[in-house]
């Protein structure tokens, strides 16, 4: 019999699945050092990216989705 897969813990914090399946995570670059980043690239910092399809598999293996 085999043993049910354990969640990855480290993924699960930075990562997160949509109600369709996607994988979105969080833009890097966003946590210090900001007085020199412009506003404009602060706020697109701001947005979830949606991770690549290939990592996507491997991420929704680990989290358990």
């Amino acid at each position: 019999m085999g043993a049910k897969m354990k969640t990855h813990k480290g993924i699960l914090k930075r990562m997160r699945t949509t109600r369709k399946g996607k994988v979105v995570r969080h833009k890097a670059g966003r946590s210090h050092l900001l007085s020199n980043k412009s506003s404009k690239r602060k706020r697109r910092l701001r947005s979830r990216a949606e991770v690549k399809q290939r990592q996507a598999k491997t991420y929704s293996r680990l989290i358990g989705g």
